[in-house]
């Protein structure tokens, strides 16, 4: 029913609901040839992809969204992040402009290179724009996509941070207003991402309450493993873990 696809840095999700295929996110452009593969085993290809939910506008996170778009879906995303997508991947910097530089982190734990180098092999710059897309500016159910999910905005890793929940399966994706890894800092478990990838801390945080509240038994994060539990009990564990 939902396939986790990407690799051991990046993640993006295929639900497959008996009214059509949705991808959470959008991976990066160097996974096209993977998700090809993935919906061949089962006789599908792209085009049969009916919607794509983007949880923010960084372009690990939107690497196919054109040419999913190309292939017929729609895509979605909060209005606030909308301008990367239409501007292209490079303007993420200009659009959503982190806290802090990443050159502390790398520094501190050289190991961390590892992680913006992977992105730029896999093409993480070099998707096309997308300006038409599908947008909300607040929580609200998306009639329009298989399974009805809920979009709940939780800004501060960009503005227009948004989770997605698909009550009737207990699924909860949160992109990366909290995660279960975290490539600069090398932390595993639920944790918010550091500063040097996001652009209001004080937001951040403030939405894990958000998170907390949805009833889920699954957390699907945009970096690490699947969260077995409640919301709740992973915005726990991340705010003990803090914020780097």
């Amino acid at each position: 029913m939902v396939e986790r696809l990407g690799d051991g840095i990046v993640n993006f999700y295929l639900i497959d609901h008996p009214d059509g295929l949705v991808l959470v996110d959008a991976g990066l452009p160097g996974h096209l040839a993977q998700l090809r593969e993935h919906l061949a085993r089962t006789g599908r290809t792209e085009r049969d992809i009916r919607a794509v939910l983007l949880t923010h506008g960084h372009p690990d996170h939107t690497g196919l969204a054109a040419a999913l778009h190309a292939a017929g879906a729609d895509i979605w995303l909060h209005e606030h992040d909308a301008p990367i997508l239409a501007d292209g991947p490079r303007s993420a910097m200009r659009h959503a402009k982190p806290e802090r530089s990443m050159m502390p982190y790398l520094l501190r734990r050289p190991a961390a290179i590892g992680t913006p180098l992977h992105l730029a092999r896999m093409g993480a710059f070099t998707a096309g724009p997308v300006r038409e897309v599908r947008t909300f500016d607040a929580d609200r159910i998306l009639t329009e996509v298989p399974g009805r999910p809920e979009a709940i905005v939780v800004a501060g890793h960009t503005g227009g941070s948004t989770a997605y929940l698909f009550a009737e399966f207990g699924l909860l994706f949160t992109g990366d207003a909290l995660v279960t890894a975290d490539g600069l800092t090398g932390h595993t478990g639920p944790t918010l991402v550091n500063r040097g990838f996001t652009q209001d801390s004080a937001n951040a945080l403030a939405s894990l309450d958000r998170l907390a509240q949805v009833p889920a038994s699954l957390v699907l994060t945009g970096h690490g493993e699947p969260f077995t539990g409640s919301p709740q009990a992973a915005v726990e564990q991340a705010r003990l873990a803090g914020q780097r």
